[in-house]
């Protein structure tokens, strides 16, 4: 089980074939790494499964191979458009997952990749860039000239790219970690760096497209995949507002709005957790999370009330479909500017 998805399997996957199983989506949330909140927002595993579902359907269309199978209702395996109710649980195919040993913070991937055989996860996110809002790691992490951008330092306001920019991140280390080509292509094991690049630029190019068609604007996202029999299929969930990072004018719509959110309202928890993962690094320990002496608190239902219709008036709008009981966008967004 993830922080905010359960996973549930049918069929175990082998080192030859595919399994079957689904994501049972929750109305759990998790920023800074944390793992489950102390709260639930109503209707937001509904939102993610939708998203995900219509996502996953444009993609197969584009002709790019997932691991999406459809929406499961009432036991049965449905289209999006299908669908009598919000879906919750969504029917994928498996692959393999190996273990990844460590000591400290170094990850043996040979053994994750010899017991991975022609069929495993990729132990990677493949993270795309249309622009660098506010709360990007790309600020902290380079200068605008890295990117052709002619500022000496990143603005205040969010920064539009001439091309989007593709990073490899590592997946199951416990903080994950930006890497570089060589690297990635490494712990991508038989899968090729340039052809997981090649997907997310496509996968980039369809949610983008998406969002124009509506009021929407995608700034950034991620992907895992999955390599099965030579073959790389995007896997877990693609272009929700968990994964990716939208706009609606000014206003940021993404997981992102909460995490800002913390820093105002619960700074002395988000500084412990940036000084639990600082003091790991420097000792060499994998769990930061031991090391953080705060707990996050709950969130006043007000702000569980603007989050829930964020998500819910934001997939009405990406998906054209009216599923969720939800205020007009602008309406949603004018409460997410007020908190």
């Amino acid at each position: 089980m993830t922080s905010v998805k359960e996973f549930h399997i049918e069929e175990e996957a082998t080192s030859d074939s595919l399994g079957r199983g689904s994501f049972v989506f929750t109305d759990d949330y998790s920023v800074f790494d944390w793992g489950k909140m102390p709260d639930q927002i109503p209707d937001k595993g509904a939102s993610l499964c939708t998203m995900g579902a219509f996502n996953f359907e444009l993609l197969e269309e584009a002709g790019v191979q997932t691991h999406y199978r459809g929406i499961v209702e009432n036991g049965d395996v449905l289209s999006l458009e299908d669908a009598s109710r919000p879906p919750w649980q969504m029917a994928i195919d498996l692959t393999q997952v190996p273990k990844l040993p460590n000591e400290g913070r170094e990850y043996d991937y040979d053994y994750y990749h010899d017991a991975a055989g022609q069929n495993y996860l990729i132990p990677l996110e493949i993270v795309f860039r249309n622009r660098v809002p506010v709360g990007s790691s790309l600020r902290r992490r380079t200068d605008p000239a890295d990117h052709g951008l002619s500022v000496d330092s990143w603005p205040e306001e969010a920064v539009d790219l001439e091309e989007p920019i593709v990073e490899f991140s590592t997946k199951y280390e416990e903080g994950d970690r930006y890497l570089d080509r060589e690297e990635a292509d490494a712990i991508a094991g038989k899968a090729e760096i340039a052809d997981l690049e090649s997907i997310a630029r496509e996968v980039n190019r369809v949610v983008t497209e998406q969002a124009a068609e509506t009021e929407l604007f995608h700034e950034d996202g991620k992907i895992e995949c999955c390599y099965y029999d030579g073959e790389i299929r995007v896997a877990d969930v693609v272009g929700t507002f968990d994964e990716n990072r939208f706009s609606y004018g000014e206003t940021q719509l993404s997981k992102e709005v909460l995490r800002q959110y913390h820093k105002r309202t619960q700074p002395e928890w988000v500084q412990a957790v940036k000084a639990a993962k600082a003091e790991a690094k420097q000792e060499d320990i994998a769990d930061w999370k031991s090391l953080c002496d705060l707990e996050p608190k709950p969130l006043d239902d007000r702000v569980l009330q603007t989050a829930r219709n964020m998500y819910c008036a934001g997939t009405n709008t990406y998906t054209g479909l009216d599923v969720f009981d939800a205020p007009p966008l602008s309406s949603a967004v004018g409460s997410v500017q007020g908190l």
